[in-house]
């Protein structure tokens, strides 16, 4: 199969967002020129004409209706995979241990740290 054969990475995103584990497919991924943000583009849902409505698809359907691009912050990412076929988004309650916590990480820097001046 040459280059011009190869279909177009898709890729899977997980995400917490407040007491939730987001799980989303994206056809485009880059490291935003927002500091701390993951830019995404083209993201893919399933076809409309399935039978049996999955609750957590429908609500990332509705939260993302009419994006054209959403930025994530990047120190909630859990993990980004490239997959061969789109699966099913979803949203997903963080485990019981990590919904009675009051403290969360706090966001570190990426930046380097600078020279020091002479």
């Amino acid at each position: 199969m040459s280059s011009k054969d190869k279909p177009e990475p898709i890729y899977r995103i997980v995400y917490q967002q407040q007491a939730e584990v987001c799980e989303i497919y994206a056809r485009y991924l880059y490291q935003s020129d927002l500091y701390g943000f993951v830019e995404l583009e083209e993201l893919i849902f399933g076809e409309k004409s399935n039978l049996v409505v999955d609750p957590g698809e429908e609500k990332l359907k509705a939260t993302f209706a009419g994006v054209k691009r959403t930025f994530i912050p990047m120190h909630t990412v859990i993990r980004i995979d490239e997959v061969e076929a789109v699966g099913t988004p979803k949203v997903s309650d963080l485990p019981e241990p990590e919904l009675k916590s009051n403290v969360s990480h706090f966001p570190r820097s990426f930046l380097p740290p600078r020279p020091e001046e002479d």
